[in-house]
């Protein structure tokens, strides 16, 4: 396995901002995520130091032998620096909670493995001893999870996982306990928020078992339309029957958000047309930016790429932007922290060289 460094592998992690999965438009993402713990040790909110540092030598020598990780990148999250852990957050490749693992290098053994070649990962002593992972781009429901079962069983053929014949796979929080599967997408749908049909929408899926959370899942704020859209629960069903579930309900709501941006352009052509240059111009030219504000001229702009009024930049270049204007990857790249004065300019002046890069939109695609 190979060490993190920034320098060298600046894109680490970050294949699904391509833009090349399926209603990528639409869906900018699609995760699987399994929870998993090992016989023979307390759950991670009881584990003590020397648990959890028994629990990364047990798994870490398992996945040195597996021939799909060679290539793997490993980071040690206990003693990793405040920004470096908030970056990887930042890419949605760990979660909060592995984050704001105790900095202190007796307390955990927190870690972090990611494959170069294949989107898929997984942390260990986060919420549980181990969660396995695979971000796509675009809206791939059984793709994705077929590389993250696909690592499960291998991994489960040489680690002993905690299971109950009645519960079925044991996790610290029940409602993980069964599959312990999570499948959600992060969706942008301005067409339903302009049109006022989000609130119907939010509540049918609601009603059918899926829930809804912001940009960084539970406790995170909904912002720039994005949603992320997400299995509520894991025991009773299979596997396959959750998956089968989460694509035939987010197809349908895609299918909404379509029919939502087809009304617009009919019924207020205009209005539409003004809104998305107006966000294109002001993240092309402003020269102080905040996050949430980036990130709702960022969605006027996608809406505005979606239904041919601009030609470009590139939805990956609106992908990267989201990203690498963060607070973690602005002070990363100033080598130094900032204020939030300076951050809102450091953003801006960002988002004018990433669009200056593209070739500019021509007002004449909008006739």
């Amino acid at each position: 396995m190979n060490p993190l460094d920034l320098k060298t592998m600046p894109d680490f992690g970050l294949s699904w901002l391509d833009a090349s999965g399926p209603h990528s438009d639409i869906v900018l993402s699609t995760r699987v995520r399994i929870a998993r713990n090992l016989q023979g040790y307390p759950f991670s909110v009881r584990a003590k130091p020397a648990d959890r540092a028994a629990i990364l030598a047990t798994v870490r020598e398992v996945l040195e032998r597996n021939a799909r990780l060679e290539d793997a990148v490993l980071v040690e999250v206990d003693g990793l620096k405040p920004r470096r852990r908030q970056i990887l957050l930042e890419r949605h490749l760990v979660s909060r909670e592995l984050v704001e693992t105790d900095n202190d290098e007796s307390s955990s053994a927190a870690a972090l493995v990611s494959s170069m070649s294949e989107p898929m990962g997984l942390m260990i002593n986060e919420e549980d001893h181990l969660r396995l992972q695979s971000l796509m781009s675009g809206f791939s429901p059984q793709d994705t999870w077929r590389i993250v079962d696909g690592l499960d069983e291998e991994l489960g053929n040489e680690l002993p996982y905690a299971f109950h014949h009645e519960f079925g796979h044991l996790t610290s929080c029940p409602t993980n306990c069964g599959t312990g599967l999570r499948a959600s997408v992060l969706i942008h749908l301005p067409g339903l928020v302009l049109t006022k049909e989000i609130n119907k929408v939010l509540e049918g899926i609601r009603q059918v078992g899926l829930t809804f959370r912001g940009l960084y899942g539970e406790g995170s704020e909904v912002i720039g339309n994005l949603f992320q859209v997400s299995n509520q629960t894991t025991l009773g069903k299979s596997e396959e029957d959750l998956i089968d579930h989460l694509h035939k309900i987010v197809g349908q709501v895609v299918e909404y958000e379509r029919q939502a941006r087809s009304v617009l352009l009919r019924d207020a052509p205009n209005v539409i047309e003004d809104k998305v240059w107006r966000a294109y111009g002001l993240l092309r030219y402003a020269r102080s930016l905040a996050f949430d504000e980036m990130m709702n001229l960022l969605s006027g702009v996608r809406l505005g790429l979606s239904l041919k009024l601009l030609q470009g930049p590139s939805v990956y270049v609106l992908n990267r932007i989201m990203i690498f204007a963060q607070h973690a990857h602005l002070e990363e790249a100033s080598e130094g922290s900032l204020s939030p004065g300076e951050l809102d300019i450091q953003r801006a002046n960002y988002v004018r060289t990433a669009l200056g890069t593209v070739k500019p939109p021509s007002a004449e695609s909008s006739d």
